[in-house]
């Protein structure tokens, strides 16, 4: 990461690619500059400090698989696993509740009574197999 705004779709992107087992590197800035903050941030939380080309020559030429970034995304407000925990989830019995109209995934995860990994993971094996369609503000249906 080169430059981020405290909440920006960078540090969005730079967290998922954390939980993804991807290596997360940020090169700090003026902690007056409003842009840096978000490299700064992520530096704070585990990122690793990049602060000339051969930083990021070493890390990639001995990446053995294991990312030495530390840093996780705290989890929202009554999400009772872990990040990790996401991968073992099971895709949850949705598709019975999808029609061509589109709907909010957050309905979705409420109608279900299922986590928020369990959906995402059903509507992802849906979208894969060709039956969903995305929609703007996050909303999902099935394909006509």
């Amino acid at each position: 990461m080169v430059e981020a705004a405290p909440k920006s779709g960078s540090l969005i992107t730079a967290r998922l690619a954390a939980e993804a087992g991807r290596e997360v590197m940020a090169i700090p800035g003026s902690p007056l500059e409003p842009r840096a903050q978000g490299c700064n941030q992520l530096i704070r939380e585990g990122a690793v400090l990049v602060q000339s080309p051969e930083d990021v020559i070493e890390l990639l030429s001995s990446f053995a698989g294991t990312p030495r970034s530390t840093f996780r995304e705290p989890l929202p407000a009554g999400w009772d696993a872990a990040p990790e925990d996401f991968a073992d989830a099971e895709p949850a019995d949705i598709a019975g509740l999808l029609t061509t109209a589109p709907v909010a995934v957050d309905e979705l995860i409420r109608q279900a009574d299922a986590s928020p990994a369990e959906v995402q993971m059903a509507l992802l094996e849906l979208e894969i197999a060709g039956r969903l369609q995305r929609h703007a503000a996050g909303r999902v249906s099935l394909i006509a």
